[in-house]
């Protein structure tokens, strides 16, 4: 599932490679998707953006935005995997399809579920405007918004709770939370209440340090890119690494649903503190 860092790198390899490109087809579903999404009818893309130019992307909370010279942008999220291939290679199933006349094509696929929006600067969804007003980690009035919600959210919530629900933080979510909360040494189910000073400090200062960590990095090795390359950040709490022990201690690392999705944590290294 895309979260921030993918979608920097994602929007910066299509500002690379696809920006110039013009659109010569654009190509409705061959497979219907149940949880896919989009902005209208599909197969009236084509009327909005064939003949026009690429101008760019950019990258925000969990969305991928591509920008077109006539003043139309594509953005998607979540599920929605891009792929730049030829257009000879198109595959049998996909949701949307944008050729260019160079001989390339843009694919996107579904996986469990996102939205493929076409829109003219007007898309009025929540989640899309909280993305696009989001302060960057990297911002440096970020941490003065960090702190602020630290201090008036509820105490009871858990740090998996604070940090990647609710859109406080769009683009950290369950999926890069794993290796902050491991850096930090905080279990996922920990209440904030039960923080020290210095306890916040280091999930501060790690929720940072992961996320630039996995940006340099082309992003995690459970996500591809837009050639079908996993990222080079090799992740150390995931479905690909959890049952190879702790990466600090070698102790066991617990597997366990929570907040709809499944955390993993090192007992030793995460100890759950109660007050």
């Amino acid at each position: 599932m895309l979260e921030l860092p993918e979608v920097i790198h994602i929007s910066r390899q299509l500002g690379e490679q696809v920006t110039g490109k013009k659109v010569i087809r654009v190509l409705p579903p061959t497979k219907n998707h149940k949880f896919c999404w989009y902005n209208g009818a599909p197969e009236e893309y084509a009327e909005m953006i064939e003949g026009a130019a690429i101008e760019g992307a950019e990258g925000f909370g969990i969305y991928v935005e591509i920008r077109f010279s006539n003043g139309c942008k594509l953005c998607f999220n979540d599920g929605v995997n891009v792929r730049l291939i030829k257009t000879e290679a198109l595959p049998k199933a996909y949701q949307l399809a944008i050729a260019f006349e160079d001989g390339e094509a843009l694919v996107f696929t579904v996986a469990m579920y996102g939205g493929i929006i076409l829109h003219r600067g007007e898309y009025d969804n929540e989640y899309y405007q909280k993305s696009r007003e989001a302060l960057s980690p990297f911002s440096g009035e970020f941490r003065a918004y960090y702190d602020k919600g630290m201090a008036q959210s509820k105490q009871t919530l858990s740090a998996k709770a604070f940090l990647a629900t609710e859109q406080r933080f769009p683009g950290i979510g369950n999926g890069v939370l794993q290796d902050i909360l491991l850096e930090a040494g905080i279990h996922p189910k920990r209440k904030i209440n039960t923080l020290e000073d210095t306890d916040r400090e280091k999930l501060f200062s790690c929720t940072l340090s992961v996320l630039q960590e996995m940006i340099d990095q082309g992003g995690r090795d459970t996500e591809k890119d837009i050639f079908g390359n996993p990222g080079g950040y090799k992740t150390r709490l995931s479905k690909n690494t959890y049952k190879s022990g702790c990466p600090h201690c070698g102790g066991e690392i617990v597997k366990a649903s929570y907040l709809g999705g499944s955390v993993y944590f090192c007992p030793k290294c995460q100890p759950l503190m109660i007050i």
